[in-house]
C-alpha cells in the first residue's frame, strides 16, 4: 500500500545517492587568501604627521585599490589616498585597516616599525 502523502518515499530503497543537505547550500567555502600586503606607519618626510600605508598589493589593479581606500577612510573616519600603487591613510590606523583587509580576503602584516 502506497502512502499518498509521502509520494517519493519509495524513491529511498531505489539505490540513489543522497542528495545535497540544506546546510550544505548556505555555508560558504572558505575564501582562498588574496596574499600578503604590508602595512606601514609613516611619519618621515611628512612634516611629523603620521600616515598608515598599504602597499605590495599583487594582482589588483587601481579601481579596487581605490574601493579599499574609500572603505578604510569610512571605517577610521579620515582621509587619505591611493599614490604610487600605495594606500595611504592619514594617522596611525594600522589596527583599523588590517581589520578591513582580512575581510577583503588579503593576509595583512604589519612591516617597520
Amino acid at each position: 500500500m502506497t502512502d499518498f502523502n509521502k509520494p517519493f518515499a519509495d524513491l529511498n530503497s531505489a539505490g540513489l545517492p543522497p542528495g545535497k543537505s540544506s546546510e550544505a547550500d548556505r555555508t560558504e567555502p572558505p575564501r582562498k587568501s588574496r596574499g600578503r600586503v604590508d602595512i606601514i606607519r609613516q611619519k618621515a618626510g611628512r612634516g611629523g604627521k603620521t600616515v598608515t600605508v598599504v602597499k605590495n598589493f599583487v594582482g589588483i589593479g587601481l579601481p579596487e585599490k581605490e574601493k579599499l581606500a574609500r572603505e578604510m577612510q569610512k571605517a577610521c573616519g579620515v582621509g587619505g589616498t591611493v599614490k604610487d600603487g600605495q594606500i595611504e591613510i592619514q594617522g596611525d590606523k594600522r589596527e583599523e585597516v588590517a581589520r578591513i583587509l582580512t575581510e577583503a580576503g588579503f593576509r595583512p602584516v604589519f612591516a617597520g616599525g
